[in-house]
């Protein structure tokens, strides 16, 4: 292989071999590990050049016979990119410089009767409710940001269990929704909710167990909330009562709000 052959390295990584030699210098490459080392060295050079025109891409072949070609040649691609985005700066500056010119003429055909710009002003935080001076349960649902409990608030102790409740009903076009917070209810025990009508009727509206530290008690001081509906009528409801059902099905009130 002759020393011409080493020096197409160049030729071939910028694709200007024509097929015969290129098929000659892929053999060769396939046996000599300098020339290999040596194009892989050539793939940087060839990103830079790749927006060389085709005429400079010929001159570039001629680097294996004139090894300082290929550093001229890389020196003036440079400068020609320097220059170009010179160009691109000095062309946004005298675009702004116009726009800014613009606008003041604009300012002064309109004169003093412009609309003025709107500016932006900063944001105001905006209660999403009125503040009350009167103290607030810390155990009431919906404190603490959140929206009141919607209905007419009733509370109830039973002196014999000792168990509280504070309950909402709420009118609404399918029945009555309820709202119930109990405290004082010891466990464990399976409870539920009944609802009896003014024409003795009654209706399970919901059940629950009853864990062994109960709810509102010193072993758990949080209060239990559930909530439930009834297809009655708030007007036919006499009373609410929460019921204490033990294992053989036997039911014995705990608390029982009925000044409805």
């Amino acid at each position: 292989m002759s020393r011409a052959d080493h020096m197409d390295v160049a030729a071939y990584a910028l694709g200007v071999l024509d097929p015969q030699d290129m098929e000659r210098f892929e053999e060769h490459l396939a046996t000599c590990w300098a020339c290999a080392a040596e194009l892989e060295t050539m793939v940087p050079v060839v990103g830079l050049l790749s927006g060389i025109d085709g005429e400079a891409m010929a001159a570039l072949e001629q680097t294996h016979t004139d090894p300082a070609l290929l550093d001229r040649t890389l020196v003036a691609v440079r400068r020609d990119r320097r220059r170009t985005r010179v160009r691109q700066l000095l062309a946004t500056a005298a675009a702004v410089v116009v726009f800014g010119g613009l606008s003041g003429v604009a300012a002064g055909f309109l004169g003093d009767d412009a609309p003025p710009v709107p500016q932006a002003e900063p944001t105001q935080s905006v209660p999403t409710a009125a503040p009350s001076s009167e103290p607030t349960d810390p155990n009431r649902p919906g404190v603490g940001g959140e929206k009141d409990i919607e209905g007419d608030e009733h509370n109830a102790t039973d002196p014999g269990t000792g168990v509280t409740t504070t309950m909402w009903l709420a009118k609404k076009e399918y029945g009555t929704q309820i709202a119930v917070q109990l405290s004082r209810l010891p466990g464990p025990r399976t409870c539920r909710l009944v609802v009896v009508r003014k024409n003795a009727t009654s209706e399970v509206v919901g059940t629950w167990s009853v864990p062994g530290g109960g709810y509102g008690t010193n072993q758990n001081p949080l209060a239990l909330e559930l909530s439930a509906s009834t297809s009655a009528p708030l007007a036919d409801i006499e009373k609410v009562q929460v019921q204490s059902v033990d294992v053989n099905g036997v039911a014995s009130p705990l608390v029982t709000v009925s000044d409805l």
